[in-house]
Parts: structure tokens; C-alpha cells; sequence
């Protein structure tokens, strides 16, 4: 649309700041400013950089290129910047593995033996038997960045359906092995996002999207999300239809079905309808098929959107329900599908003071995982709703993945914490007793360090919790180095995880602080709402509160604070530092949707609108407008220096986000604060990201954080 437009990128006059080590004075590559306007309900919005939301323009590689030229020269002038990343490439370096789950009468179980790019997938007869290679994705490229994903193994244990995904796309290929001879088969079931394979028989349930148009195919929208059945040795043409909505084409849909395959579940989430006035949806629908019954219908078990719904298991012709309705920390109810209405639940588990965030199952009990102040309690319940006993766990942190059949006498799990890198142990599920069965052989220091947690105030008066993690002996003398990372949004936690790369700032004396913001779900779907839709300022507001709070305390100043976030914890980052620019020395907002008035107009955006809302509406566009990140940056602002992160195949959120903040981000900076674009290549919104790129981040990152922090980098 923007065609024969001559761009021209030249030096700019904006001077930005002096690198490290005496280097020339930074210039901006100058962004052509296009008179492009829309009329939001009788507001005018300039939107001077729209032409680079095109991704098939001849100009964008030349900025693309003009940019990295200048984030490139600017990092490698910082002098430790390659000792630091072969100081991470050394500590990074130790074995990681998953904990063994049962398939067949194998376990099966992933090892990445320290940097290789993918971990590798094995087999083994019982938990310490010999091991069998299955697949190792390092070999499905020769750059590492293709990712493969396990979706689960059919019922008899025979075969194993996998999701691949190229270069950080969304889009994925699933393909299916058959495990006793451990070959691939000739399935291949394209445009897939977010894979989900459940299997029923010899085949599986699975959502897809119409094929793309290729030269579009990482930035148009997508819509119309279908659930298909695929059986093993058909080609992709010939797999049935089983549920679309085509009056609805913003729905997207995930099939389940239970582990004893009477029961398909649909799971469907409303994204955004057209004519439909979105205010406070944020939840799912549930639909239901017995598979049981020869000709049954889907029909619906859970209507409207305003509830999160998950069904956990049936007990022969009833489902187990965990939803919110009417209990805003979750709870878990038997359903009759011949009479879902609302009257006819039956209580299992009620309600507790702690959110209930999901349920596992296994050896015939259901594990619930409870929040407690952002970190897990695991309580066992058996089927009929009684408490056996929580779950004694090694320290406070989170643990996972308590799966298993329902006839194992044991279970394995993983846990983590700040200090305590991925550990897996075993479970003994009669005595209810834990013991260590893989320790990571990790070479970094773990010992000396204190985690505490304090409660700070926000702005309206609620009570915030932050994690403060620093070692053992450092005092408060107001000018300690904080590196703080937040996020704030769709019911995602943020709760107590290892950083190789953290470790190694915090054994320079550098302070990691960790708030819970509202928007998440710590505290249930009351804490959910509090940072969702027209509520969204209260992320920024206790984000805010948690940054005063540690200079109130004395444990810094604004000069010594960096802070990050991902995706929506991107728009956090960057929402807070137009609001509060004085608070701030460093931010690296990573892969976040800068545009909020747009967003929901590319790939998956769309579906985004139940927790944000959208600008087509007048009363959310009003507060949109107020702290969408590319609309709030004021000219001569001293903003703080700035790394923006994206990735040129993230799909997700698209990197024209990131472009176009950063080119007015660099326009209107009032200070001597450096602002650079990181633009990763052949690398998405972050999962499946290989070792070697995770390392070579991390090294920009933190050498960019150590220098603008004054910190000394000592080996």
C-alpha cells in the first residue's frame, strides 16, 4: 500500500550517547515519517511508521539492516560482552532433564547434554533402564532452530504424535513416529498453531487453521480455526471435519479427550466477535461428544464466555469440572453432560483461600496445584473429592508435572526455584514421601543466597507481593544494582524460576526482584481482572509502587535499575517507562505488542481482545489510547537506555510492533540514553528458541545492563 516511496535511511542528527571504551557518538538511522492517519471515533492518530507493519516491502530490509548495524556496533564496543558470553556458554553447560512419563510400557523422558541447540528425546525400559534414542531435533537443521514438541502417545502406547516448528513460527507440521520401530510415518498435518494431538484409537483430534498464503504467512490474520480428525496413514485431505463456526471466525478451539477416550472435549475461547461487544468476557466454553455412543452429536456442557472451564477426567458418564463460576479461586464439580445446567453440579472440591491453578492426574488421584503467594502447594485428592495429604515439596518454589497412569504406584516431578536449577524427583504415592532422583550437575553457585518476600502498596491500596532475591550479607545502602522483571496479564504467573544468566548478576551482587502483578492469576480470577481490560493501569501502578518500594527501602536508586518484560510484560515495561521515565536507567521490553490500537489486526491478535479490548470499540479504545506504548511517547522525554527485543519470524506478536517503536521511540528521545533494536533472526516469540541463540542473547542483554548499571564485570 505504501509502494514507490523512496526510503531513504541516513545518518541521523539525534545524538544519543558515547559506547563504552571511547566509541564514536551514536547515531540514529533516520526512519522515513509517512502522513498516515486513522480517526479512532473522531480522534485523529498519526501513524507515521505504518509502512513498516509491511513485511513484504523491498525497504524493510534496508532498515532492518541499518538498525543492526548500529545495535552491533554499539555491543561490541562494550569490552566484556564476548568474555561474558563465554562465561554463560561454560555455566550453561550441564546436563537438563525432563522427568521420565510412562508410554507403553516404556518411559520416555528429554536430555540436552548442556548446550545442544534441542534437547533430545529417549527411551528407556523402567526408570533406570537403558536408554534408546527416539529423535533428536538438532538434526532436523543444520542452524538448531527447528523445534519439535511432544504431543502425547496413543492409548495403546504405539504411537507418538510430535509438533515441528521452523525458525520460532507458530505455524507447526505434526507427524507422528511409530514406536516400535521407531520410524517416522508419512503423516504430515499442516497449518497447525498451538498443537494439540488427542488421540482416540488409531488417530487423533486436532485443530488447524486454512492454509495461508505463503508471502503472508507470518503476519495475516488467522481465522476460522477447525478441529479435524486425523487417522494414523491418511494423507491431511482426507481427514474429517469435525467442528467449525464459520458466523463466528475469530473462535479458537483446542479438542481434549479423556484418558479413557469416552469422552471428546472442545474448548472454545470467543477472541473477538464480529458485532459483539466485548466488556468483561475472559473465559472459554466447553462443548462435549460421547464417543460412546454410536451417532452422538457435539453438544454443549458449558455456555458463555464469562468463566474459565476446564475438564480434568470423567468418573464413568460424569465429567470433572474445574471452573471459577462461583468461585472466583476455582474449585472442582462432577458434572452429569445429560444435565449440565448449573443447579445440577455436585461439589468435589470447594473453593479454598489458595488459587487453584490446574489438576494432573495419576496412579488413580488427582493432584491439585494450589497458589500460595505465587509459589505451588500440591494437595492429593482421590476421586471422590477427599484430601489424602499436601504434598511435602523440598523447599518453597514451584514443582510440576505430576502426571502418571492411573495404575502407577509412583510419580515423578520436576522443581525449581531462583537458586535451585530444574530438579527432578520420585514420588512415592502411598507414603507420600519425595526422594531425589536427577540432580543437575549445574557449575554455578547456589549457596549464600536469601529469598524473601515482602507485600508493597499500590496505588489504589492493594496489596502487591514481590519476590526480592540478593546474596546472603548484602545491606541496603541505596545504590545496589536491581534487575526487576514483571508481567501482568492472561492469567499467566509469574512464579519463582532458575536463570542461568540471572545467577551470574546476582553473584555479582546485583538485587533480582520479581512482583506479582495484577492481571496474572496469584490470587485467582479477582486478581486476573484487576489487570485486564479497562483495569489495565493497575499493572502499571503496582509495577510502579514495587520500583519505589526498593528505593523507599533503600536497596537502590533510579540510576541502578534495569527492568524487563515478556510480551504483555513487554507492554508493562514499556507502558511504565512513558509514565515514569525518571524511575529507570535501563529497560528491555521483549517481543511486546507496542501498537495497541492495532494489534488485533495481525496473526493471532485477535484473539487477544477478552484480555485487552480493541480500539474498533469507543469505550476501549478511550482507555487504550491512554497507555498503548507507541501512542504515549512524548518528544524531549529523558527515557531510559533501551534494548528492544523481537525476532523476524515471531508470529505471534509480530515484529512490526517492535519497529515501530523503536523508530519512535529513537525520534523523540530527549536524552543522552542509547536506544537499539535486537532483531533476532530465524527466531520467533521465544519457545523453541535454540541454546546457542538463548546464550547470545543473553550475553547482549546483560552486557548492555552491566554498562549502563556501572557495574564491574569480574570473570
Amino acid at each position: 500500500m505504501l509502494a514507490g516511496i523512496a526510503m531513504h535511511i541516513t545518518a541521523g542528527a539525534a545524538y544519543a550517547q558515547s559506547a563504552e571504551g571511547g566509541g564514536e557518538p551514536l547515531h540514529y538511522p533516520r526512519t522515513v515519517r509517512e502522513n498516515t492517519t486513522d480517526n479512532y471515533f473522531g480522534t485523529v492518530v498519526a501513524d507515521p511508521y505504518r509502512w513498516l507493519e509491511n513485511d513484504t516491502t523491498g525497504r524493510i530490509p534496508q532498515w532492518i539492516a541499518a538498525q543492526e548495524k548500529l545495535t552491533n556496533n554499539y555491543l561490541e564496543q562494550i569490552p566484556y560482552r564476548g568474555e561474558m558470553q563465554e562465561y554463560l556458554s561454560a555455566t550453561w553447560n550441564y546436563a537438563k532433564e525432563t522427568q521420565p512419563v510412562k508410554a507403553g510400557a516404556c518411559y520416555f523422558f528429554t536430555r540436552n547434554n548442556g548446550v545442544q541447540n534441542q534437547a533430545v528425546w529417549y527411551l528407556k525400559e523402567g526408570p533406570e533402564g537403558k536408554e534408546i534414542e527416539l529423535l533428536n531435533p538438532n538434526r532436523l537443521s543444520a542452524s538448531g532452530t527447528t523445534a519439535a514438541t511432544v504431543l502425547g502417545f496413543s492409548g495403546n502406547g504405539r504411537y507418538l504424535a510430535f509438533a515441528v516448528a521452523e525458525s520460532g513460527s507458530d505455524w507447526n507440521t505434526i507427524q507422528v513416529m511409530d514406536l516400535t520401530t521407531r520410524q517416522l510415518l508419512k503423516d504430515s498435518l499442516r497449518w497447525v498453531k498451538f498443537p494439540r494431538a488427542a488421540w482416540k484409537g488409531d488417530g487423533f483430534y486436532y485443530s488447524r487453521y486454512p492454509a495461508a498464503e505463503q508471502h503472508a504467512a507470518l503476519s495475516a490474520g488467522n481465522t476460522l480455526n477447525q478441529v479435524y480428525y486425523h487417522r494414523i496413514g491418511d494423507a491431511q485431505s482426507q481427514d474429517s471435519l469435525i467442528f467449525e463456526d464459520r458466523r463466528n471466525p475469530r473462535l479458537s478451539v483446542a479438542a481434549f479427550v479423556t484418558e479413557d477416550e469416552r469422552f471428546l472435549i472442545l474448548s472454545v475461547l470467543p477472541g473477538s466477535f464480529l458485532g459483539f461487544k466485548l466488556t468483561t468476557s475472559t473465559g472459554n466454553a466447553l462443548y462435549y461428544q460421547d464417543l460412546h455412543q454410536q451417532g452422538s452429536s457435539i453438544m454443549p456442557l458449558v455456555e458463555g464466555y464469562n468463566h474459565h472451564n476446564i475438564i480434568v477426567d470423567n468418573v464413568g458418564e460424569k465429567l470433572l469440572l474445574q471452573t471459577d463460576r462461583g468461585a472466583l479461586n476455582n474449585r472442582v464439580v462432577l458434572i452429569d453432560p445429560r444435565h449440565p445446567e448449573e443447579k445440577n453440579w455436585t461439589s468435589l472440591i470447594p473453593e479454598r483461600p489458595e488459587s487453584l491453578d490446574n489438576i494432573d492426574l495419576g496412579g488413580g488421584y488427582l493432584w491439585a496445584f494450589y497458589l500460595k503467594n505465587a509459589s505451588t502447594l500440591v494437595r492429593q485428592y482421590d476421586y471422590q473429592g477427599r484430601m489424602i495429604r499436601e504434598v511435602p515439596l523440598p523447599a518453597i518454589g514451584v514443582a510440576s508435572s505430576f502426571s502418571a497412569g492411573r495404575e502407577d504406584k509412583e510419580i515423578y516431578y520436576s522443581f525449581t526455584n531462583f537458586t535451585t536449577p530444574v530438579t527432578i524427583y520420585r514420588y512415592n504415592i502411598s507414603s507420600g514421601k519425595s526422594s531425589l532422583y536427577r540432580k543437575p550437575a549445574f557449575t554455578g553457585s547456589t549457596e549464600g543466597y536469601v529469598t524473601k518476600q515482602v507485600f508493597v502498596t499500590s496505588k489504589d491500596g492493594t496489596r502487591v507481593p514481590m519476590f526480592i532475591v540478593h546474596k546472603a550479607g548484602i545491606k541496603p545502602d541505596g545504590n545496589r544494582p536491581v534487575f526487576m522483571q514483571g508481567h501482568g496479564g492472561f492469567k499467566r504467573n509469574l512464579t519463582p524460576f532458575f536463570s542461568v544468566a540471572r545467577m551470574m548478576f546476582l553473584e555479582r551482587g546485583g538485587i533480582y526482584a520479581q512482583p506479582n502483578l495484577r492481571g496474572g492469576n496469584e490470587y485467582g480470577e479477582a486478581w486476573h481482572k484487576g489487570g485486564m481490560l479497562e483495569n489495565k493501569q493497575h499493572v502499571f501502578d503496582d509495577f510502579t509502587a514495587a520500583t519505589q518500594y526498593l528505593i523507599r527501602e533503600g536497596y537502590t536508586n533510579p540510576s541502578k535499575i534495569a527492568v524487563t518484560g515478556v510480551s504483555t510484560g513487554a507492554i508493562m515495561v514499556a507502558a511504565c517507562i512513558n509514565q515514569h521515565p525518571e524511575l529507570f536507567k535501563v529497560a528491555v521490553p521483549v517481543v511486546g505488542a507496542m501498537d495497541m490500537l492495532r494489534y488485533h489486526k495481525f496473526t493471532i491478535g485477535s484473539t487477544w481482545a477478552e484480555e485487552y479490548g480493541t480500539s474498533d470499540n469507543p469505550e476501549q479504545f478511550a482507555y487504550l489510547i491512554k497507555y498503548s506504548p507507541l501512542h504515549n511517547i512524548k518528544a524531549g522525554t529523558h527515557y531510559p537506555a533501551t534494548l528492544i527485543l523481537t525476532a523476524d519470524h515471531d508470529d505471534t506478536v509480530v515484529p512490526a510492533h517492535s519497529f515501530k517503536y523503536a523508530a519512535t521511540l529513537q525520534e523523540k528521545q530527549g536524552g543522552d540514553n542509547p536506544v537499539l533494536i535486537r532483531i533476532d533472526r530465524n527466531s520467533g516469540h521465544g519457545p523453541g528458541k535454540p541454546t546457542t541463540k538463548q546464550i547470545a542473547e543473553a550475553a547482549d542483554v546483560w552486557s548492555f545492563v552491566f554498562q549502563q548499571l556501572q557495574m564491574q564485570w569480574v570473570r
